[in-house]
């Protein structure tokens, strides 16, 4: 219930409708086990997907597990991610090409354009350990 809920209320919110209705559903979700779980399903994704394509991910499930973050946020950020992930696609990749990855990154700029204001500096410390973990430490030229 709550993948598909989540998956309204991102087209409604991309859309520009009302979600209210859909919001009432999903007051009493138990957050904390929501997001544990996911990050179990976002790792083997993400070792398919590469470290660049897994840093906004990363980063969404930070912000979504702050307890600041709003239902409305969570829901938005759990249907990017869930939507990303998911091998289902609105637009499949193999029939519509470019398009079929188009409907995935709409979704993951439109959502990272909401939340971006609270990827503080502590979340990309937790992300860039994640993808050290995940995809081994990046080494950085250090200007100087």
């Amino acid at each position: 219930m709550l993948i598909t809920i989540s998956l309204l209320i991102l087209a409604y919110t991309i859309l520009g409708k009302d979600t209210s209705g859909l919001l009432e559903k999903v007051k009493r979700i138990d957050w904390r086990n929501k997001i544990n779980m996911l990050i179990y399903k976002l790792r083997p994704w993400a070792l398919k997907a590469g470290r660049v394509t897994t840093r906004p991910l990363l980063q969404f499930y930070y912000v979504m597990a702050d307890e600041k973050t709003s239902i409305l946020d969570r829901l938005l950020i759990y249907g990017a991610i869930v939507y990303t992930i998911l091998p289902m696609d609105l637009l499949p990749k193999v029939i519509y090409k470019f398009l079929g990855i188009m409907d995935d990154g709409v979704a993951i700029l439109f959502v990272y354009k909401k939340i971006k204001d609270k990827i503080t500096p502590e979340i990309e410390v937790k992300v860039e350990n994640i993808l050290n973990d995940w995809f081994g430490v990046e080494y950085k030229l250090i200007e100087g």
